[in-house]
């Protein structure tokens, strides 16, 4: 599998992890690396995210996933974070709390219907 070009994410940026994208079933968007953490490590980071759909999709679950190493198996919701997920069909904005992470992504992790998903991380 290939992997996308890994692109740093710093505050203030707006990263589009999908792009009016019709993803499939458990598809990964665009990885992004993120600043080293300069806080106390039980504070966590705040993530800022937003979809949209360009079509209301029947049904979907999409979660933004972290990770400490660059590793795809090690990519996940993490336990404590708050916000990392959503149902909603008409689309949604987020604050992601208690985020411990070097990496961070959205996945689709179901979803029905034809949509044109947007999703985009805010610094």
């Amino acid at each position: 599998m290939r992997r996308a070009l890994l692109t740093r994410f710093f505050a203030g940026d707006t990263a589009l992890a999908f792009n009016n994208k019709g993803p499939a079933a458990a598809q990964a968007g665009q990885l992004f690396a993120l600043p080293s953490y300069a806080g106390f490590p039980e504070n966590g980071r705040v993530i800022r995210w937003q979809i949209s759909f360009a079509t209301v999709p029947t049904t979907v679950n999409i979660q933004l996933q972290t990770a400490i190493n660059d590793v795809d198996a090690q990519h996940a919701m993490p336990t404590g974070a708050r916000n990392m997920n959503s149902t909603l069909t008409g689309g949604d904005n987020l604050v992601a709390t208690g985020v411990r992470a070097n990496f961070v992504r959205a996945k689709v992790v179901s979803i029905t219907g034809e949509p044109g998903v947007t999703v985009q991380i805010l610094g």
